[in-house]
């Protein structure tokens, strides 16, 4: 059996970096491992405008560790009143590689997000002419679906929907969580793509509730039932060119999390990779993890694939069960299995 894995460097094609004190101290865990990533635009204030999608974009230039090579793919926040030409300017000079489309209240900071759909209909129709990519958070947020639906009710009543009425719009999945995305996704043709989760391989949703409320298991989509993360396994690890790497990294503090009403996310940019080494393996499917980290999202996005290398040793791998911020200690994804795959 293979004790070592040479990959193209990968990317990351959902993260959540936050800003200040929280940007400073998670970056360094992404920019180690990861040589890109599509950065989230859920701040508060949101990143609209391709305004502050360059000063945010500066920000995390500045908070770079000394010598890190590492390119922040930036994202406008789509709302009711967000100006096409402005959209269309930010993609045409190179800063703005997507707009996310997060449904009002669906998860952390998604207040200002779509209410009603036909309101930015023209500028879903100028990002198809532009061939801009529309990243969804994939979930109704009616009261009265149960959130275990809210992803399959979304794909009926809002997904499907926006691409019959938008030819050609390019569609990021995002952090699938069921066996009905995976279905959807492979019935598409190429304009769609999804991303899956390193914790959505390994968590369901027995582990956040069974035995006592798990906090840090705790993100949105939520987990769901064995059977859909075991679809969503069979999906990372088959190559399939649709389907790629987002961690949806989403770092809180302890106390954030802690809450009686503690915030949805989990922290994976540090032991991501280790951690897909272990699923890929366990499914006998290493060789496809290049395809799933490094080389599927860039085709998806129109770039080429990362030149250099990052390689994987089966020496055993061990990370920090926290790390410090001045906001406070962020907790550290724990898989629940000890990591045989580090990053050399």
């Amino acid at each position: 059996m293979s004790q070592s894995l040479t990959l193209r460097r990968p990317d990351d094609w959902h993260l959540h970096l936050r800003d200040g004190a929280m940007l400073r101290a998670v970056l360094p865990e992404t920019t180690r491992h990861f040589a890109r990533a599509i950065i989230m635009p859920n701040l508060v204030p949101p990143v609209v405008t391709a305004a502050d999608a360059r000063a945010y974009h500066d920000r995390i230039r500045a908070a770079l560790p000394e010598g890190a090579a590492f390119t922040p793919l930036m994202t406008l926040y789509l709302t009711e009143e967000t100006d096409l030409e402005d959209v269309a300017a930010a993609k045409a000079s190179g800063l703005v590689n997507a707009v996310k489309l997060y449904p009002a209240g669906a998860t952390t900071n998604s207040a200002s997000g779509v209410r009603t759909f036909e309101k930015v209909r023209p500028v879903l129709e100028k990002m198809a002419e532009i061939s801009l990519p529309l990243c969804v958070h994939g979930e109704v947020t009616d009261a009265e679906i149960d959130i275990f639906d809210r992803e399959a009710v979304f794909i009926d009543r809002v997904l499907d929907p926006i691409r019959r009425a938008t030819p050609g719009l390019r569609v990021v999945m995002e952090h699938i969580t069921t066996s009905n995305a995976v279905d959807y996704a492979r019935a598409q043709d190429e304009t769609l793509g999804a991303t899956i989760t390193t914790h959505h391989l390994v968590i369901n949703r027995n582990h956040i509730l069974a035995g006592g409320i798990k906090p840090y298991y705790y993100c949105l989509p939520v987990a769901k039932r064995e059977t859909h993360r075991l679809a969503l396994r069979q999906a990372a690890t088959s190559a399939e060119a649709r389907f790629f790497l987002g961690t949806d990294s989403a770092p809180h503090t302890d106390a954030n999390k802690l809450l009686p009403c503690g915030c949805a996310g989990c922290f994976t940019a540090p032991n991501t990779l280790s951690i897909l080494a272990q699923v890929f393996e366990e499914e006998n499917a290493l060789d496809n993890l290049e395809a799933f980290t490094s080389l599927n999202g860039p085709a998806f996005y129109g770039l080429p694939p990362n030149e250099d290398t990052l390689t994987l040793t089966k020496t055993g791998a061990t990370y920090p069960a926290q790390i410090a911020t001045d906001d406070g200690p962020v907790t550290v994804f724990d898989p629940g299995f000890p990591l045989d795959w580090a990053v050399t």
